[in-house]
């Protein structure tokens, strides 16, 4: 067999790989099939969501996660809970919260207070604008796409401001009886980030954004 030859099967056998995907819960191997827009293709194994795009997704995810930063900054230095008790008036910010921890021995846990609570969650949007931003608009993919869409979704699960309010809502009905508690706008910040965030991962279809990426790219 030729160089040539060698080549080109390669290049089959490449072409032949990419037509493939994998059930990420079952490890079930179907051939990528065409979905219409607003379809969704489930596994037939165990009945996982492999495929559903949507019209006009990845403009929509970039304006959600372009909004979830605004959200983000909003509620990192506004007030987020106020406390009042014996007249003494106390007031917080997110910030403020990953910072308590910044004492001495407690350092480490104030490091990880805040790359859970702001900087993983803020990466990982930054993240998605740039990788998709510039295809929402038509246009090639920017460079380095590729590692700052996995970058984003190998973050998702370490990004943890949804643990964050939750905790925080079961903290405030522990002392509720305790003090008065008030709820700043950096508060309902985050619980209406909590809210963008679960719409935008609906809209996110990882295959349709994988495959529009490297049809997209330059190289």
């Amino acid at each position: 067999m030729t160089e040539k030859q060698k080549e080109a099967a390669r290049q089959d056998d490449t072409g032949a790989l990419s037509d493939l995907i994998v059930c990420p819960s079952c490890d079930a191997l179907y051939k990528v099939a065409e979905v219409p827009t607003g379809g969704r293709a489930r596994c037939g194994r165990c009945g996982h969501s492999l495929m559903a795009p949507r019209e006009n997704a990845m403009a929509r995810i970039v304006m959600l996660a372009a909004t979830s930063l605004v959200l983000m900054t909003a509620a990192l230095f506004f007030p987020f809970i106020e406390i009042t008790a014996g007249g003494i008036t106390r007031r917080t910010s997110v910030l403020d919260a990953a910072l308590t921890f910044s004492q001495s021995l407690s350092l480490p846990l104030a490091l990880a207070v805040a790359a859970f609570i702001i900087v993983l969650p803020v990466l990982r949007l930054l993240a998605i604008v740039y990788a998709l931003a510039p295809m929402s608009l038509g246009w090639y993919a920017p460079r380095h796409a590729r590692t700052a869409l996995r970058l984003a979704e190998e973050a998702k699960p370490w990004a943890m401001a949804e643990i964050f309010i939750l905790g925080v809502a079961v903290a405030l009905v522990k002392i509720a009886g305790l003090a008065h508690v008030g709820l700043g706008a950096a508060f309902w910040a985050l619980a209406l980030l909590v809210l963008v965030n679960i719409l935008n991962d609906n809209f996110m279809c990882r295959l349709t954004l994988w495959r529009t990426l490297e049809q997209r790219s330059r190289s």
